[in-house]
């Protein structure tokens, strides 16, 4: 935002005009065994189901190697999903760097990428069932890692002093602690931006403001992942619903998800080998 608008120099149509390069080309990035993994797929019994109600969060549990769906199943809502290292909360989802890579939006074929410094992939994304949205007119397209979570200090914020406790991150946080055991402040201080599973967002025209708009998620779709490592997962039932309006607030109408673990044949990924944390040698020219 810039109040003053300054004169325009001579050559600025020049400079608009200037080409984009992109940051991280991703032909050198390894591709996932997208072929083993749909192979694998077909094999998929489902061995667990969590339920997340309407402005709560839950963790789950999948090992490596099975695969786990998020599913809308009463009506149109968006999650917020967090992952962790099922063994090591001090490697989780990387939003940023994952946004970096393949775009503000994910789909078939995408990965969630852990933080330094391990940089490898958390979980592959196999199958999207809302994969035909693309991009709409207005810019907005589904499952994205630009938002980081609705959240009561921001809420705070932009309300006046609200005080309002089921905000994505206060539900991932008590989640979190009860799954760990570690204190709502402990447990505060490792929830993360997200992958907005299902939400529909995107950057306005002239201001570049985050937007969202309805999800077109209905019950039946579902978001589908490979876990590369053994993952811990947090997902929060946003209290935006569908976020077609609000969000932060009990006026929306919500429903619960549901998170199905599955698990394949063995022999399907006799081949697999999980990745292993990166290898840049962390001497940082010392």
């Amino acid at each position: 935002m810039t109040p003053d608008q300054p004169e325009e120099p001579a050559d600025a149509a020049l400079r608009r005009g200037i080409h984009p390069v992109i940051c991280y080309p991703v032909e050198t990035l390894p591709a996932p065994p997208m072929a083993l993994y749909l192979a694998a797929r077909e094999t998929a019994a489902p061995v667990q189901t969590v339920t997340v109600p309407p402005r709560e969060a839950r963790c789950f549990r999948v090992p490596a190697g099975h695969f786990f769906r998020i599913h809308a199943v009463e009506g149109p809502q968006v999650g917020d999903l967090n992952l962790w290292n099922g063994a090591d909360l001090g490697e989780r989802f990387y939003s940023g760097k994952t946004r970096a890579l393949h775009g503000t939006h994910l789909s078939a074929g995408d990965r969630m990428w852990s933080s330094f410094p391990y940089l490898r992939p958390m979980a592959t994304i196999t199958h999207d069932t809302l994969g035909w949205y693309g991009f709409d007119a207005f810019g907005g397209s589904v499952h994205d890692v630009i938002g980081t979570r609705c959240d009561p200090y921001t809420h705070n914020l932009l309300s006046h002093g609200g005080q309002y406790h089921h905000c994505c991150h206060s539900n991932l946080t008590r989640a979190l602690a009860a799954e760990t055991g570690l204190s709502q402040a402990e447990a505060e201080r490792h929830v993360h931006d997200v992958l907005n599973v299902f939400m529909c967002t995107g950057f306005t025209r002239d201001a570049g403001q985050y937007f969202m708009k309805a999800s077109p998620v209905r019950p039946g779709d579902y978001l589908e992942f490979f876990a590369e490592i053994e993952l811990l997962g947090a997902l929060s039932a946003c209290p935006g619903g569908d976020c077609s309006a609000e969000h932060s607030s009990d006026m929306a109408a919500c429903f619960p998800l549901e998170v199905e673990i599955l698990r394949v044949d063995p022999a399907m990924l006799s081949d697999w080998k999980g990745p292993v944390p990166n290898g840049y040698d962390r001497s940082h020219g010392l």
